[in-house]
């Protein structure tokens, strides 16, 4: 059903990314070459160029995995927290009342205002940069798990103690099914989050890593560094969250009923 669906539109989306990545494409180039100052906004073809000599040096490829790994690591670190007080918070009224106001309070707190605390507590290695990634997706996993458990129909969690579940089972059975497309939508949302966060967690005394490489543009004015790093970035999000939907929507199709949606 699923695969039927993507063949039926795969070809029209590729078509519609083709259009509108030539359209961007087009007009960058118009308005570079009409620039007074081309250092200040580089043509795509002087940004090509300089792409593919950090591709054949190796440290665009070594920036690209180093970014890639903390990325993962802080996703993944923050998610499982994320999915775990979110199931807490959501089952247990009192847990909610007591934590919910740190947490409403937190998740305005930017990644960027913890870098000098990350920094005295953690040093500047890469638990820092992971710490930091984690803690921007924490949150916006935990409450959306949390909406999904507080809005299961209450007929259905009567419907199995009816039938003798026990709590256990009621969770396993009723609750957390109905709350897997709220945790995958979360999920999905904090990846981009993750995405905007790594430039800023890669300051942290880096060498490495795609924001690194855009921030180092500057000390000697190569801007064509930032505009490769930054599409890099761009080209690996939209990759990166295209995995993470056909994925979740080929294995847990059955769940996705009320949740993540990409169509």
């Amino acid at each position: 059903m699923i695969t039927g669906r993507v063949s039926r539109y795969a070809p029209w989306r590729l078509l519609g990314y083709a259009v509108s990545v030539a359209a961007v494409l087009v007009a960058w180039q118009y308005f570079s070459s009409r620039a007074v100052i081309t250092l200040l906004f580089p043509s795509p073809m002087s940004t090509l160029r300089v792409g593919l000599g950090l591709l054949q040096s190796g440290q665009l490829l070594a920036d690209l995995k180093a970014s890639l790994w903390r990325l993962l690591a802080g996703f993944a670190v923050g998610s499982v927290v994320g999915v775990v007080a979110g199931l807490v918070l959501g089952s247990f009224r009192m847990a909610r009342h007591l934590f919910e106001p740190y947490i409403n309070f937190l998740r305005f707190l930017p990644a960027l205002a913890w870098i000098p605390v990350v920094m005295v507590w953690m040093g500047t290695g890469e638990g820092s940069k992971v710490a930091l990634l984690a803690y921007t997706t924490v949150f916006i996993v935990a409450l959306s798990t949390m909406a999904g458990v507080t809005s299961v129909p209450q007929n259905q969690l009567r419907a199995a103690r009816s039938f003798g579940a026990r709590p256990l089972q009621t969770f396993y059975l009723v609750t957390f099914p109905s709350t897997v497309g709220h945790i995958l939508t979360g999920m999905r949302l904090a990846m981009g989050n993750c995405f905007m966060t790594v430039v800023a967690a890669e300051l942290v005394a880096s060498d490495s890593g795609i924001g690194y490489l855009i921030f180092s543009s500057r000390q000697w004015m190569q801007t064509e560094l930032a505009y490769v790093g930054i599409t890099v970035l761009g080209v690996l999000g939209v990759i990166t969250d295209r995995i993470f939907y056909v994925t979740t929507e080929t294995l847990l199709w059955r769940y996705q009923s009320g949740g993540l949606r990409g169509d």
